[in-house]
């Protein structure tokens, strides 16, 4: 039987023994203030903080450059601890080589066909990063930049708020954007995103995580036997590019369907065209619940090896799965061991990639005087 993370935070907690019950640490069942030390420094002589964060049972290493999730430990069925993203143990490897570990995403999660859209009748060219396409905001996107980063500490929940401002022109986007970031753990060991943002000129914002998720273990193999569940009755077709057609076509006897949740492997190997071309899994759910108000659930995630879950709730339309098809055995990881091929996935929440160029999508278009805000939720579990 499986018991619940918090059940097992609270009964250790009361019993006073959280210390032993969860690896060791007596601040499982309370926040503890973010602790701030030297990561790296960058060629041009900046430096780059990480930053320590814990509550609830769950432990959050976050770096100034890039927003970075370095790493993301929780506890599984037994209480032992792993880290269960990807990442890299130095700044380097960051800038040199990551693809978007753990990273922010702006101005634009995903791909823009061509690096263009047109905006209230003007043409604008983006810088293209990944083929003829535009990829994540560009060469430099959010994910390159140092933010400044305040600690806080609210109540029984603790976080950081990290800020950057985009001026107007940076990768070909109109408008200088200035954008806060919140991360914050709850009380519960829950980690919550919430992204703000403003422009003084009309422009299109699409802001994500893209964390790698491995609830195994950082580095411990494949992620095909993890099951997944999307709230999703259609997906985005893309071309040959990732790009996608404008075409929401039904999951419904494709592989693409995880309206009840199946292991990942199960039909990764199909031979569906958009499989083969994609060489996985990599593209947008339309999620069933459409655009809310507040976050509702729409993707459930479980490793059976160490029972633990994570549930994610998003007020976005969109959830890009990708299941690590472009990871080669040439990156070494945190635990020092080397990332393959599905070792590690991501499930972004977002508006559409290419939405500026689909007129049936929803609009990802933010206006001077309208405050852009999205906001993810993810819920562990053991």
């Amino acid at each position: 039987m499986e018991l619940n993370r918090r059940t097992v935070i609270a009964g250790a907690a009361a019993a006073g023994l959280a210390a032993t019950t969860l690896g060791g640490t007596a601040q499982a069942a309370s926040g503890r203030k973010p602790v701030k030390e030297l990561f790296g420094t960058l060629a041009d002589g900046t430096k780059v903080y990480r930053w320590s964060l814990e509550n609830g049972g769950t432990r959050l290493k976050v770096l100034s450059y890039g927003g970075i999730v370095q790493t993301l430990e929780l506890p599984d069925r037994h209480g032992r601890y792993a880290n269960v993203v990807a990442g890299f143990d130095n700044i380097a490897d960051y800038v040199a080589k990551s693809p978007y570990f753990g990273a922010l995403i702006g101005r634009y999660g995903n791909r823009i066909g061509k690096g263009q859209f047109t905006l209230d009748g003007k043409a604008y060219q983006l810088s293209v990063n990944d083929g003829v396409n535009s990829l994540h905001g560009g060469a430099q996107g959010f994910d390159k930049h140092v933010w400044h980063v305040e600690p806080f500490t609210k109540g029984s929940d603790v976080g950081l708020r990290l800020h950057y401002t985009s001026v107007d022109g940076e990768m070909g986007y109109p408008g200088t954007l200035r954008t806060t970031v919140t991360y914050t753990l709850t009380r519960h060991g829950d980690w919550r995103i919430d992204y703000e943002a403003t422009t003084d000129k009309a422009t299109f914002v699409n802001l994500t995580s893209h964390v790698y998720w491995n609830l195994a273990g950082e580095g411990s193999g494949t992620i095909e036997d993890h099951e997944l569940s999307i709230a999703a009755s259609r997906y985005t077709p893309t071309d040959s590019g990732l790009i996608p057609t404008g075409e929401l076509a039904e999951v419904a006897g494709t592989p693409f369907d995880f309206r009840h949740a199946k292991p990942i492997g199960r039909d990764i190997r199909a031979g569906h065209e958009q499989q083969v071309q994609a060489k996985g899994y990599d593209h947008n759910w339309v999620l069933d619940k459409g655009i809310t108000a507040k976050p509702e659930h729409v993707a459930t995630l479980r490793d059976p090896r160490s029972g633990r879950t994570l549930k994610i709730a998003t007020n976005e339309p969109g959830l890009q799965f990708y299941s690590g098809n472009f990871l080669d055995g040439t990156l070494t990881g945190t635990g020092g061991r080397t990332y393959r091929q599905g070792d590690a996935l991501c499930l972004e929440t977002q508006h559409f990639p290419d939405s500026p160029n689909h007129a049936n999508f929803p609009s990802t278009v933010l206006r001077p005087g309208q405050t852009y805000r999205t906001s993810t939720l993810h819920t562990f579990g053991a």
